[in-house]
């Protein structure tokens, strides 16, 4: 019986880091055309909304814990 809650609890476990992973892409470090260097960082996936981008207002980066500013266009 406790070999079933161990396995259920990693399965639990397991789904919530997997969810969580979903929706980001890494992006790798690089030099703009005017010479400013970006660090590596992780962004949310490219999609047809801004609603669920980190920068936006009402949202937050999970990595930064840093709040959204940017109003989303309509």
């Amino acid at each position: 019986m406790e070999y079933k809650r161990i396995v259920l609890l990693l399965a639990t476990a397991a789904m919530f880091i997997t969810s969580s992973v979903f929706g980001q892409v890494k992006v790798k470090g690089h030099t703009r055309k005017d010479g400013t260097y970006v660090a590596p960082h992780q962004r949310t996936a490219p999609n047809k909304t801004q609603t669920d981008n980190y920068g936006t207002k009402g949202n937050s980066n999970p990595h930064t814990g840093k709040e959204g500013t940017k109003t989303p266009k309509k």
